[in-house]
Formats: structure tokens, sequence, C-alpha cells
């Protein structure tokens, strides 16, 4: 099932199935990543919530110097393991960034999706070749989600390069199986892969191998290679590498952060939707035309190639890789965008390999239709798309954004010049102009129009008023009415997160120094507190909070002379 050799001889990615990628492709995907997650990287604010709360997390321990607890201010944060705070709080210490930055935090995240795309790249090589191998590489790189958790500092990015690397390893076991070799290095990089995952989101990574190997065995009732992979090694590589820090947070929270990371939101994902994220399954095939775009047009006109190549090894592989997995996600109720990440490489390499056989079928009237209607459906997803960027900001601040305007054009003709070639069977060429629409997007979406936005950042707007204002180097600040974790993280970590009453005791407390910033619904409980003070207003923030629709009208205050 290699690529025809006139779609690939111009990059020189001939070769069928275990054969190598060239370095300079590598090279060349890894320069196209970093091009395509870069825009918007360094100026783009931090997002409530999760990304604040890991940034403000790890920034304490670089602050306290303490790396074995997670806090968020003084509440312990013991949902997820220690991984991620390591790499972000190395990372920033690396920088020398002398301010507070988000950026400096969300490296981990963007290291770890250029190094997804390459992975994805190696693995394709594996099973299908080096031109699918790049090809879907080159999908991975460019689909929507992966292109959102890149910017974010949080463990996303991170754990779907470790999933790769011991997917890679059980690609190549698995490939393998006939051949009389033990195997050892695969096995030993697969159970490395494994341990590092669980230190970086704890066991995900053993749904998402184990639910392949599992729907594996069932399908081809073979389970003897499964050998190879040397559990007993296995378990003693993994404990060596997450035994210490379990041990030593065992012992600093009291077996706090079993109850919490296990007990709580683990399980309580399973059993329930955990932060108003309950959703009922066919959530994620519903919304896979945006978290794939641009190609999820291209997969729905692969699928039937991958039932008629369902006996291929490599297309039975990348099968059992997606479908228990996605099965589980669809069935838990908390569901989030990101959630089935894990699967989409295997989703893009099953799309490129149909792309290079030219979708292949059997019946020609059946194989027209098919192209127009899900040409159709996803030029449509995409203007959707397109243009929804384009009126965000007039929704929030009633402000015509002509960057936005400006990208539309480009951005659709790309598209449907892309959907165009498609169905006229130049597949290779419509994906290039897929992937031209998708970086223009990308670039005008997270460069220049949401930063512009400044009724979405409201912790950004406050920060800068205070900023301007504050009276003493060590002021700290009490909110009444807005206590989104950005706050914390852009204004700092004393930041009190009150009510009107409290905000009001933190303001007569220290009349030279103290600043509260005070919500409009929390307004009379902060006057009645101040028992007939008036306090000094010095600036006002007004914007939209995403997290609960509502809008937010904040005022800072001082206290009188």
């Amino acid at each position: 099932m290699s690529a025809a050799p006139d779609t690939v001889r111009w990059a020189g990615l001939e070769g069928a199935a275990g054969a190598r990628v060239p370095l300079l492709a590598y090279a060349l995907l890894a320069l196209l990543a970093v091009a395509l997650f870069l825009p918007g990287f360094t100026v783009v604010p931090p997002f409530d919530r999760d990304e604040s709360r890991f940034a403000q997390a790890s920034y304490q321990m670089l602050e306290s110097g303490n790396y074995v607890d997670i806090r968020f201010q003084d509440e312990a944060r013991y949902k997820k393991p220690i991984g991620i705070y390591w790499l972000q709080a190395a990372a920033t210490a690396l920088t020398g960034e002398a301010d507070k930055a988000i950026w400096t935090y969300r490296i981990p995240s963007m290291l770890g999706a250029a190094l997804s795309v390459l992975l994805t790249a190696w693995i394709g090589a594996r099973l299908f070749g080096p031109a699918a191998g790049v090809l879907g590489a080159v999908m991975l790189a460019g689909c929507v989600v992966l292109g959102v958790e890149a910017r974010m500092a949080k463990t996303d990015a991170v754990l779907l390069a470790t999933i790769l690397a011991a997917q890679l390893a059980l690609a190549r076991l698995y490939m393998r199986r006939d051949e009389p070799r033990e195997g050892r290095a695969a096995a030993v990089a697969f159970w490395i892969a494994v341990g590092i995952s669980i230190l970086v989101k704890g066991p995900l990574v053993l749904l998402v191998s184990g639910a392949t190997l599992a729907g594996l065995a069932l399908w081809e009732r073979r389970v003897a290679w499964l050998k190879r992979l040397k559990p007993l090694m296995g378990l003693g590589i993994v404990a060596a590498l997450v035994a210490p820090w379990l041990i030593a947070i065992a012992i600093q929270s009291k077996g706090a952060f079993f109850a919490e990371s296990v007990g709580h939101d683990m399980l309580g994902k399973v059993a329930g939707g955990q932060e108003g994220k309950g959703l009922p399954p066919g959530y994620y095939l519903g919304t896979f035309w945006i978290t794939f775009a641009p190609w999820s047009f291209l997969t729905l006109l692969a699928l039937p190639w991958v039932w008629l190549h369902r006996r291929s090894p490599a297309v039975r592989f990348c099968v059992c890789w997606i479908v228990p997995t996605w099965i589980v996600f669809e069935a838990v109720p908390t569901k989030l965008l990101h959630y089935t990440l894990p699967v989409f490489p295997a989703i893009a390499l099953l799309t490129a390999q149909a792309l290079l056989d030219g979708f292949a079928r059997t019946a020609e009237k059946p194989r027209r239709a098919l192209l127009y209607a899900a040409a159709g459906l996803g030029t449509a997803t995409w203007a959707l798309l397109a243009v929804a960027i384009a009126v965000v900001p007039w929704m929030i601040d009633q402000r015509i954004a002509w960057a936005a305007l400006a990208m539309l054009p480009p951005v659709l003709a790309l598209y449907v010049w892309g959907a165009r070639l498609v169905v006229r069977g130049e597949g290779w060429r419509g994906a290039a102009a897929a992937l031209g629409a998708a970086a223009v997007l990308y670039a005008a979406t997270y460069a220049l129009v949401l930063p512009g936005i400044d009724g979405l950042w409201i912790s950004r707007s406050a920060a800068q008023v205070v900023s301007a204002v504050r009276p003493c180097p060590g002021t700290t600040v009490a909110s009444a009415g807005y206590s989104e974790p950005s706050l914390v993280f852009l204004v700092g970590t004393q930041t009190k997160l009150v009510n009107g009453e409290g905000a009001a005791k933190h303001l007569l407390s220290d009349r030279a120094c103290a600043l509260a910033l005070v919500d409009v619904r929390e307004q009379a409980a902060f006057r009645t507190a101040l028992e007939g003070v008036e306090p000094k207003p010095l600036g006002e923030v007004h914007g939209l909070n995403y997290n609960n629709g509502r809008r937010i009208s904040l005022t800072l205050y001082a206290a009188p002379p």
C-alpha cells in the first residue's frame, strides 16, 4: 500500500512501509510546525481556567523552591501529576525571563506539539511508507485542535508526544510480529514512554495503548507477540520513573494527592460531567468537523478506502488505535474538545494514505457523490469557522476587526480551491491549498484578532490598570465578583479572591497600599461593609467572562487618604 511514485518523487519520499523518512523531511516538518504554532504564541494572554492554573502553580514552584508539592496560591492542586509543572518551571528558568510572562510556560506545549508531528511521520513511515507519514504529519500539524493545544500551557500537547512515543514502539513490535527478533529495544522504549506519560497526566496512555492492544488481540485472535512487551520488566521501568515522586507526594500530602487525582478528578469524570461539561455520546463525532479541520472532509472520503483495506496490518493497527479509545471518550460524560486528540495522528495517517491512493473505490458514481458531499460539508464548516472568528470582535467589543475581514477572502478562496482540486482527483495539491488556508487563518486569528479583543481578556485589562496606579511595590489586590485564575497569574500570587465584604475589609486594613477590584454585582455589599467610607475609584474594566457567559464590570478602588 505505498503511494504512487508520481505523487511523492518530488519530495524524495519514495518507499514502502518500513522505509525511513529523510532527515531533511523531518527538518522541514519541524519548521512547518513552528511556523503554524508560533503566531500569537507570545501575545495571546493567559487562558482561563486550566492554562492559568498550571502556569501559576509552576510559577509558585520557582517562587517557593518546592518541586514536590503543587499549589495554586494556598490551595493544593492535586488533580494532575508533577511532570508538566517540572517542564514549565524548567522552561521558564532556562529562558531567564525576568518578568512573569505566559509564553515561557507554553514552551513545553509548543515542543510537545512539534515532537508529536515528527513522531506521527515516523509512525506513518513504519506503517505505510514515508509519503503517508509526512503527509499525515502535515495534517496533524495543521488541524485546529493541535494548534490550540500548542499555544496553551497545560498537559495535552506534551501528553500527545508521550502517547505517540508509546504507539511508535507498539507499531514497530506489531509490524514485526512474525519476525524472530525479540524487540527488546522497542519494549524498553514503550515502557519509558508510559512512565513519562504517567508523570505528565496519569494513566491515560494505558487507555490508548491498552485499547489498541485489546482491539488487535480481539480482531486477530493472536496474543503471542504481546509477550515481546515484557510486562514484568515494564512494570519495573515504570516504577523506577514514577515511584520516587509518588512516594514523596504521598508523604507531603498525607495521601490527599491520590484521593483528589484518582478519587475526585479521574473517577469524577467517568461518573458524571465535571464543571458543567457533561455531554451525550456523539459529541466528538459532531465536533470532529471543527477539531480536525481543515482535513475533516478528507477523512470522510477516506472511510470507504479504510473499509476496503481493513485486512492490511497497518490499517488494522490504526483502526484499533482509534475506535476503542473513541468509544470510551464518547461514553464518558465529561467531554472537552481536545480529549480525542490522542487518536488524531492515526486518523491523519489513514486519511493521508487514502488520499495518496486517490481514495480508490470500486464504483465511480458513489465515489463522485461522496466527493461532492464531503467537499461541500468541509467548505461550509471552514467558512463558518472563519466567519465566526471575524464576528467575535464585534460581538464582544462592538468593534470591527479589519485583520479578520482581510483574511476572509484568501482563507475561503484557498479552501474552496483545495476542495475543488480534491474533487478533480488532485488530492495532494488540494491538501496543500487547504494547508495554506489554515496557515493564513491561524496567523491572523492568533497574532492579530484574538489579542486585540480587549473585552475577552478581563484579567489583562485589570492587570494593566493595577500596574498603572499601584501605590506600593507590595500592593495586594482583593477581587470581589471576579475570581478567574488568570487574574492571580497576572496580578500576583497574593491576590485575594473574595466577596464584596471581604474587599472592603481588605481595603480598610491597609489604607496606604491596598487596592480592591469590585464587580458591579458586589458593589452593594462592598459599600455596606465600608460603613460610610467613600473609596477612591482609580479605573474601570469591562468585558465578557467566557467561562460563564457573564458580562463583567469591574472598578478598581483605593482607600481615601
